[in-house]
């Protein structure tokens, strides 16, 4: 992820294609280590690709993905249902007129 990070930071810096040194130099500078197998195939994988298009269709891509909040918000109701149930058994405040 940091090789990632580090070529998404050369980017803005006017590098449209950022080659493996400066990859290694933004990594050097946080004190990261640079794996040089990683970083060549992330270079391998983004040649001709623009960082900006890729990005754009990742964003369409996870707009489709469930987040699954439904499952927590089920969950309150039902608490809310049982604690309703609860409260109006206590009116009476636990005593009876026919006993």
């Amino acid at each position: 992820m940091k090789v990632v990070a580090a070529y998404l930071l050369a980017v803005p810096g006017s590098k449209t294609n950022p080659s493996a040194a400066d990859i290694k130099k933004i990594l050097a500078s946080v004190g990261a280590e640079a794996d040089d197998d990683k970083i060549q195939l992330l270079l391998y994988e983004m040649k001709g690709k623009d960082v900006t298009e890729l990005i754009a269709s990742g964003r369409e891509k996870l707009a489709s993905v469930p987040c699954g909040g439904g499952v927590a918000a089920a969950e309150a109701k039902k608490e809310e249902k049982v604690e309703e149930k609860a409260e109006s058994s206590d009116d009476d405040m636990g005593f009876s007129l026919f006993d």
